[in-house]
């Protein structure tokens, strides 16, 4: 048993939840997130868990590391679609086994992580590292783990999260049947304990094979992770850009049933010219996003995790009452080779009965498919009716614990700096004039010694004077006569007015007028206002004050 931390007292699990009268005891308290995550798996949920079997039809049970590890980011996608090149960006570095090519090269699954040292670790010894969150990995047998390594590395980006890349996704069924382990439930294991998962397509190649879609529809629970990039998308013309954007997007609403669209980035993800720049300002658009995307995971990832176990425990509640509803029909004595196929066979009345009685959303249940497959291996008479202990510990937890968590949570972001991810391809957008609409918009004229709103000032004074100006100045009046003319909403006019009435007279002189319009002129191109006004953009009268 573990030493109990600064702040609080570990009581045996049976007790834990209630006081011999049946009163709740007094609220634990956790030194962190992750300590009151793991604690709270293994005395609360763990117990459900193991009494119901859960780990033989859905996950393995969880390891102090799965929630100790960084953020972690997995790659899913045909073969050359990028996913290799796509790592390399980001790192801006090589990485131990990669290889890259047009034909499928990587053939297998690659931890990336951060290490002092460089060099692989093979997958058998990757399954016995207590650090590491890959120890339950060892139950896809031997066929998987002599296709799994960790390139290890000292890299920036990898101080912060760690990548997972996979083997390309082939078509047709003989490579299906070769790989030799359950590709889909490899992936699938990875989903649930990743904080991003990016789908690759390549603009040249949209096809969607059956191995693919049946992996996509694998995720199926995680598409609050899942990204889609589509990538090498500088090959292709803006037309032609357009109808594969479209084709995709048809593509996906197939095989992901969910009224959402998923989030698309378009681009080119690699440090190679752009051989159609026709697009260049929409591919650096679309790239800082889905940087800023990345780097928000570190600051996420306790809120993520936390929304996991929430996720797995509604899942082995509702495993529980099914494993309790079949024990319950399963005879003491004869027949129960024909009761157990009769049940496995009216399973879904089985969920409908659940779903009634209990009153639980029907998108808890687990695939009925899958459930059946998996009961016809198991021995039902080793099933056990449900005990309320276990799952009053677990209904305590989702209503009393969780919510002190998500506290925790948000007191911890408010006290730890601001994480991000950095180094690598981060690095390279952040300042300086290549940084993301530098020198546009509000921005323009920045690095100038000339005001820039001086090119167009002649053409704004003369609307000027047509206003009637007293003693060089115009009303708030004449100015909104002439403002509303550009037809923006008055809320960002107002905005406008705030920002060129710099020395917050009520009144505008023709510099001040001239900025007005300057900023509409901005507005109306499609750039967005600043907060405050820019230094640049100060008028020559005005900046002594």
């Amino acid at each position: 048993r573990e030493s109990p931390g600064p702040v609080c007292e570990v009581a045996d699990s049976s007790a834990r939840w209630a006081s011999r009268d049946g009163r709740r005891k007094e609220p634990e308290l956790f030194s962190t997130v992750s300590d009151g995550l793991k604690r709270l798996y293994r005395t609360r949920l763990l117990p459900l868990e193991e009494a119901h079997r859960f780990h033989d039809f859905h996950s393995p049970a969880l390891e102090d590391a799965d929630f100790d590890n960084k953020p972690m980011v997995l790659l899913v996608g045909q073969y050359s679609t990028g996913k290799t090149t796509f790592i390399r960006h980001l790192m801006e570095q090589d990485f131990p086994g990669m290889r890259i090519g047009p034909e499928p090269t990587t053939d297998s699954f690659i931890a990336v992580m951060h290490g002092e040292q460089e060099g692989l670790v093979p997958g058998n010894a990757l399954v016995v590292d207590p650090k590491k969150p890959f120890r339950k990995l060892n139950a896809f047998g031997n066929a998987f783990l002599n296709r799994f390594v960790c390139a290890q590395m000292p890299n920036p980006v990898l101080e912060s999260i760690s990548i997972i890349d996979t083997p390309g996704i082939l078509s047709g069924e003989k490579q299906r049947i070769s790989r030799g382990y359950d590709f889909a439930a490899v992936l699938e294991w990875f989903a649930e304990r990743v904080d991003r998962i990016i789908l690759l397509f390549d603009a040249h190649k949209l096809d969607i094979s059956d191995e693919f879609s049946e992996v996509i529809r694998a995720l199926k629970n995680h598409e609050d992770k899942m990204r889609v990039v589509l990538n090498k998308s500088d090959q292709i013309g803006t037309q032609q850009l357009m109808r594969v954007y479209g084709a995709l997007m048809w593509s996906l609403g197939k095989i992901v049933n969910t009224p959402e669209v998923i989030r698309v980035y378009i681009g080119s993800f690699w440090a190679q010219p752009l051989l159609v720049p026709d697009n260049r300002k929409l591919f650096e658009a679309e790239e800082q996003d889905l940087f800023r995307d990345i780097q928000s995971l570190p600051r996420n990832a306790a809120l993520r995790k936390l929304n996991d176990l929430i996720k797995r425990a509604r899942l082995a509640k509702v495993h529980a009452y099914i494993i309790s509803a079949l024990k319950k029909e399963m005879p003491s004595m004869f027949g129960k080779e024909n009761k157990k196929k009769e049940l496995i066979a009216n399973l879904g009345e089985i969920y409908s009965k659940i779903e009634k009685e209990q009153q639980i959303s029907p998108g808890d249940f687990p695939k009925l498919s899958k459930m059946q497959e998996i009961l016809a291996g198991q021995d039902f008479t080793k099933f056990q009716m449900i005990k309320p202990k276990l799952l009053e510990a677990v209904e305590d937890m989702l209503a009393n614990d969780i919510a002190r968590l998500m506290t925790l949570v948000q007191q911890e972001e408010a006290v730890a700096p601001s994480q991000t991810v950095q180094g690598g391809a981060f690095e390279g957008t952040m300042n300086g004039p290549f940084g993301h609409g530098y020198g546009e918009g509000a921005g323009e004229g920045i690095d100038e010694l000339e005001w820039i709103v001086a090119r167009d000032k002649p053409t704004y004074d003369e609307i000027f004077y047509t206003l009637s100006p007293v003693n060089g100045k115009v009303t708030g009046a004449m100015a909104k006569k002439e403002m509303v003319k550009s037809k923006l909403p008055n809320t960002v006019l107002g905005k406008i007015w705030k920002l060129a009435d710099v020395d917050k007279d009520g009144f505008l002189d023709d510099e001040e007028f001239a900025l007005a319009n300057h900023l509409i002129k901005v507005k109306l191109e499609g750039h967005e206002l600043p907060a405050e006004l820019p230094d640049h953009l100060v008028p020559p009268s005005k900046r002594a004050q």
